[in-house]
């Protein structure tokens, strides 16, 4: 998207080049990738990048108060609820679609927000990674001036805290069959911390622990990378409940990966938010109603989304289930990046950083999703290139 940048990379790229960034990726982590990596990085402009962290920091405020977090209380399934929850959520993803407005200029526009963690070591690899082989000079990855060093410092500080690391553990369900297990790897080599399935976790009285090499040993910080969707979806059972009162500190309060998700866009008000509605709230059904997509609101990886949606798809919905579904306005990607056949969409997720000593979210660094299809989907852009998870760069 800044055409120097991208003129000068289609213009030099190689396959092979290409071939080799997946190799050293694979062999960094030890095993292959679960998703694709895309043949490219994408380049923000400065304007687009100030727009996409102005956004973001309106919308956090909109929803870090106290009416919104009462409202937000019914998003949270009862049986999930953990107590003590943080005064913010430690980690913020904000995933901006790239739309051009009626003159033509590239604008951000709301997919969702998520109030959990991300690929956060594994993506400080990918953009290393496009940066040494793809020799890209005069732009950056990482945002709020942070070297390599300064971001892990303040990922550390976010994910491990006072405790060794060791004592601390990333939590995850089956987390070798996890397509972010590459990030899990990295996590472990970046930080020292451990992967642990949480059916593994062992409880004891109101402490945590987890069995390495015949012994126990105590978790004080939980790094949450759980998904609560699929830990129903799959029936997993596990040693404690989310309602116990616990001596352990969450890196990812679960209360709010609910509080901050696809709940929050009937409440946001910003010129990036799509129009959406819960649709219990609805009288009568838009006149364009070709143009919203539904979405249950507790969904594992985007499963019954309807993108095309008809009035038999609304009235399927029992009305008991109502406030539970939201019909949002369809946010018509634009083909931005030019590829040597058809251009790619893109969406790029900013991954900020909260520890809990500072006043508000650090944006850390952007994440971006390429597709040629009708949504970001691996099921949409089978046998296509240039498509997948790739790295961001951004002029500074």
């Amino acid at each position: 998207m800044i055409p120097s940048y991208r003129e000068r990379f289609n213009t030099n790229f190689s396959l092979t080049t290409y071939q080799q960034l997946v190799l050293s990726l694979e062999q960094r982590i030890g095993r292959s990738i679960g998703f694709r990596v895309s043949e490219t990085p994408v380049f923000i402009p400065s304007d687009l990048s100030a727009e996409i962290q102005q956004a973001a920091k309106a919308l956090n405020q909109q929803l870090l108060n106290a009416t919104y977090l009462a409202v937000s209380d019914r998003a949270i399934p009862v049986n999930y609820c953990a107590p003590h929850q943080t005064t913010h959520p430690t980690f913020i993803q904000t995933d901006f679609a790239v739309v051009r407005d009626a003159n033509g200029d590239l604008k951000p526009k709301l997919i969702e927000l998520q109030g959990c963690a991300s690929i956060h070591a594994f993506q400080l690899l990918l953009s290393q990674e496009y940066q040494r082989l793809f020799d890209i000079r005069g732009l950056g990855y990482l945002l709020n001036g942070m070297s390599d060093e300064s971001y892990l410092a303040l990922l550390r500080k976010t994910v491990v805290g006072q405790h060794p690391p060791e004592q601390v553990v990333l939590m995850e369900i089956e987390p070798q069959t996890q397509k972010t297990l590459p990030d899990f790897v990295m996590t472990e080599e970046l930080l020292g911390v451990p992967t642990v399935a949480i059916n593994d976790v062992i409880k004891r009285g109101r402490q945590l622990f987890y069995s390495h090499q015949g012994r126990e040993i105590p978790i004080r910080r939980i790094y949450n990378r759980v998904i609560v969707d699929e830990l129903i979806q799959k029936n997993v059972q596990f040693n404690f409940d989310y309602r116990d009162e616990l001596e352990v500190e969450w890196a990812g309060h679960p209360n709010w990966f609910f509080r901050m998700s696809k709940f929050s866009l009937p409440y946001l008000d910003h010129p990036t938010v799509p129009r959406s509605w819960f649709l219990n709230q609805l009288t009568e059904l838009p006149q364009d109603l070709e143009n919203f997509v539904l979405k249950p609101l507790f969904s594992f990886a985007g499963s019954g989304v309807k993108v095309n949606v008809t009035p038999a798809d609304i009235d399927a919905v029992p009305e008991a289930e109502r406030g539970d579904y939201l019909l949002q306005e369809k946010i018509e990607y634009a083909p931005v990046i030019k590829t040597p056949d058809d251009p790619s969409k893109v969406e790029i997720r900013l991954m900020s950083i909260w520890p809990d000593d500072e006043p508000e979210p650090i944006p850390a660094m952007y994440l971006g999703r390429m597709s040629k299809g009708e949504m970001m989907g691996v099921d949409f852009n089978k046998n296509k290139t240039w498509v997948g998870s790739s790295a961001c760069f951004f002029e500074v």
